[in-house]
């Protein structure tokens, strides 16, 4: 069995930005695909412990409808130095045609360099229908009931 072919990705390059190649699968096999810093040339920006930084990544982005496109964190950053991104998974809609940017967070100790064109994130893109949404008088019963968070356990 075939399956249609996937809709275009389309990516604008802003201005002041032609030395950062577009978004890129890594693999063959990669579910995302990198996001790159677009910071200023030279001295790397520096994100330091606790500190969290707007970062841009030098795009704009259309996505067809019924589409998102989520950003996460990329987990060499996350595992060797505390970066990750603090919104995790942000979420672009498919209606937004803004800068593309990355909220990173430095949860490590020590002072992180970002440099022009280094890869901050992962976008991936998913599914994003709409449902109805409506007000109901009462919910079904279920196993679980209203056990909220931790309520299930751990093993």
């Amino acid at each position: 069995m075939t399956q249609p072919p996937s809709p275009a990705i389309r990516f604008l390059r802003l201005d002041g930005n032609t030395d950062l190649p577009i978004p890129t699968y890594a693999t063959a096999g990669a579910a995302g695909f990198d996001l790159r810093a677009a910071v200023p040339a030279g001295e790397p920006t520096v994100l330091l412990p606790g500190q969290r930084l707007l970062v841009p990544v030098g795009f704009a982005v259309a996505l067809p409808p019924g589409l998102e496109m989520q950003v996460r964190p990329r987990s060499g950053l996350a595992v060797n130095h505390g970066v990750t991104v603090l919104n995790s998974p942000g979420t672009v809609d498919c209606d937004y045609r803004g800068p593309l940017a990355v909220c990173l967070i430095n949860l490590g100790s020590e002072p992180f360099p970002i440099r022009r064109g280094d890869r901050i994130a992962q976008a991936i893109i998913a599914p994003a229908p709409q449902y109805p949404l409506v007000e109901a008088e009462s919910l079904d019963a279920t196993e679980r009931g209203e056990g909220g968070f931790g309520s299930t356990g751990l093993s």
